[in-house]
C-alpha cells in the first residue's frame, strides 16, 4: 500500500491493504482518506473494506474491475490521464503490459502514478525490485525469474507481454516525469537514481533504446 498526501492535504491510498486499528491511527496523523485506489485488475482486495473503514472516500478503480468484480461498489472508473483527478498526483495508463496468470495470459490494465512534491513514481506490478533484504528463498526466485536487484519486470510478464510498441510509448511517457524514488507492490523501495534503473529495467525487457517522450 502507497499513502499519498495531496496539495491539499487529502489523502490518496493505493493498492490498499487490509486495514487495522493500527493503519487507520497512522492515517489519521497523516490527514483524511478521500480517495481509495485499485491501480490494477489484480490489486483490489481490501479496497472494499477501506471503503467500509472510509465511507466518504471515493473508490477508484481501473477499467474493466466492474466487470470482473462486479460485487464491487466502485464510485469511480479511472478513464482518462489527460487530467489529474489528484491535486498534486499524475497517472498514465501502463498500455499493452500483460502477465502470465491462471487463465493463461491477463492483461493488468494498471495505472502508474507521479507524485512531483517527492518526485516520486508509483508502480504496482508493472516493475520489481527484490535485494538481499528479502528471504533467501525469494532472493534465489527473483534472480531465476527476474527483479532481483534490477527495477524490471517479472519472468510473468515476459512470456505474457507481447504488444512491446505499446509498452515503449507508456514507458516514454513515464521518462517524461522528473522523478527519483521508485515504489512498487512487490520489492524495496528505490530511492535513488529510480528513473535511470526505470529505463535499463524497460531497455532490457524490450530489447530496444527508449527515450522521454515529448
Amino acid at each position: 500500500m502507497t499513502v499519498v498526501r495531496l496539495t491539499n492535504q487529502e489523502l490518496v491510498v493505493i493498492s490498499p491493504i487490509q486495514v487495522s486499528d493500527a493503519i487507520v491511527s497512522q492515517l489519521g496523523e497523516l490527514g483524511t482518506v478521500r480517495h481509495i485506489i485499485a491501480p490494477n485488475l489484480y490489486h483490489y482486495l481490501f479496497a472494499a473494506d477501506f471503503k467500509i473503514s472510509y465511507p466518504t472516500a471515493t473508490f477508484w478503480a481501473t477499467s474493466g474491475l466492474e466487470v470482473k468484480k462486479p460485487d464491487l461498489l466502485i464510485d469511480q472508473i479511472i478513464k482518462s490521464d489527460a487530467n489529474s483527478q489528484w491535486n498534486g498526483m499524475e497517472y498514465v495508463f501502463f498500455d499493452g503490459f500483460r502477465t502470465l496468470g491462471l487463465n493463461g495470459f491477463d492483461s493488468l490494465n494498471e495505472w502508474v502514478f507521479f507524485h512531483a512534491a517527492s518526485r516520486t513514481l508509483i508502480l504496482t506490478d508493472t516493475a520489481f525490485h527484490f535485494d538481499e533484504s528479502f528471504p533467501v528463498i525469494t532472493q534465489l526466485t527473483t534472480r531465476i525469474f527476474g527483479g532481483y536487484k534490477s527495477l524490471s519486470p517479472s519472468f510473468l510478464e515476459r512470456v505474457a507481454t507481447t504488444e512491446k510498441d505499446q509498452v515503449k510509448g507508456s514507458v516514454e511517457k513515464v521518462l517524461g516525469w522528473d522523478f527519483e524514488r521508485v515504489i512498487m507492490a512487490h520489492g524495496s523501495i528505490v530511492e535513488q537514481n529510480g528513473k535511470e534503473k526505470f529505463k535499463q529495467g524497460y531497455e532490457q525487457f524490450l530489447g530496444r533504446s527508449i527515450s522521454a517522450a515529448t
